[in-house]
């Protein structure tokens, strides 16, 4: 049974940075993809950022050049370390597990408050 559960959330001010963390149980890891997804209140979910089992890549363009997306396949975790935050950041983040022919996974969120 995949468990995933975040971490790291927390109010911040703009401007500011956090390091979210995504611990993962119950599947092989590193034959996964992995996605960190938001959602603000009233709003779609959205995804912020993706890496492939291969450690490929890829961001939403509101993500580029401030977020950088990462996993540690020893730990069993994926990270997404976020910079200059601004308040309309503040959302929901989740993380979910991808992997082809398999049902995806996601972790119950970790709030993010960007807010002076």
């Amino acid at each position: 049974q995949v468990q995933l559960v975040e971490s790291g959330g927390g109010l911040v001010q703009p401007g500011g940075s956090l390091r979210l963390s995504c611990a993962a149980s119950g599947i092989i890891f590193s034959f996964y993809h992995m996605g960190w997804y938001r959602q603000a209140v009233g709003k779609q979910r959205e995804l912020v950022a993706f890496i492939t089992r291969g450690g490929e890549t890829n961001y939403a363009d509101f993500a580029k050049g401030r977020f950088t997306i990462s996993r540690d396949n020893a730990k069993n975790t994926v990270y997404l370390q976020m910079n200059s935050l601004k308040p309309e950041d503040t959302a929901v983040y989740y993380c979910k597990s991808e992997r082809t022919g398999l049902a995806s996974a996601w972790g119950p969120g970790t709030q993010v408050t960007v807010s002076s």
